[in-house]
Order: structure tokens, then C-alpha cells, then sequence
């Protein structure tokens, strides 16, 4: 799995140095940080809206697209950040085995 993010990740880093007409990243990169989390955000709706829509059908086709489509411009998102997406596997692999509650309870620790 891992695979596929560090393969992402390379091909986001490459897009920064391309012309905005020459991809869809490119594109995204030329226009800022604020349009690529406007993605994001619109993305997440998208994807809560496909969740609620399988639930009640029980079709995931929908749902499982919206997903990768909110992993991918999350993805930009870190890169447009300078952020690598191992960073969040790691910080993932780091709460594994944790309880959530505990792990939630040592972020509000001033």
C-alpha cells in the first residue's frame, strides 16, 4: 500500500515544477494552497455525502471513489506543504495499539 503513496508522492513532487496547463496538479499547484484546500474541502463533503448514500443502498462504488478522490487532493495538499505522506503513515503507525481515548486524551495536555 505503502507502494502506491510513495509512487503519488513522487509523481506530485514532479508536477510542482510543471507548466499549470500541462496537468490537472500542475494546475492546482499555479493556483495556490487556498484552491487546493477548497478541493479538499469539497472532496470531504463529497465523500460524506457517498458514505450516507451507501449506507442507505449499499453501494460502495461511489463511496470508494469519492475516498481515493479526498486521499488524492489530500495528498496534493501535503505536498503543496512540503509534507511527504509517509509523515502520516508514520504518525498512523505511531497510534497504532493506542487507545483512542488515550491518544486523544494526551493531545488536550498543554
Amino acid at each position: 500500500m505503502t507502494d502506491t503513496f510513495a509512487r503519488l508522492a513522487q509523481v506530485l513532487e514532479e508536477r510542482k515544477q510543471a507548466a499549470p496547463d500541462s496537468s490537472y496538479v500542475a494546475s492546482l499547484y499555479h493556483k495556490g494552497l487556498n484552491k487546493i484546500l477548497e478541493k479538499v474541502g469539497e472532496e470531504s463533503v463529497e465523500t460524506i455525502l457517498a458514505a450516507k448514500d451507501a449506507a442507505t443502498s449499499g453501494q460502495y462504488d461511489d463511496v470508494i471513489y469519492e475516498t481515493a478522490d479526498l486521499w488524492f487532493h489530500s495528498l496534493i495538499m501535503l505536498s503543496a506543504l512540503g509534507q511527504h505522506p509517509q509523515a502520516v503513515l508514520d504518525e498512523l503507525d505511531r497510534r497504532f495499539g493506542l487507545s483512542g481515548h488515550a491518544e486523544k486524551a494526551a493531545r488536550a495536555q498543554p
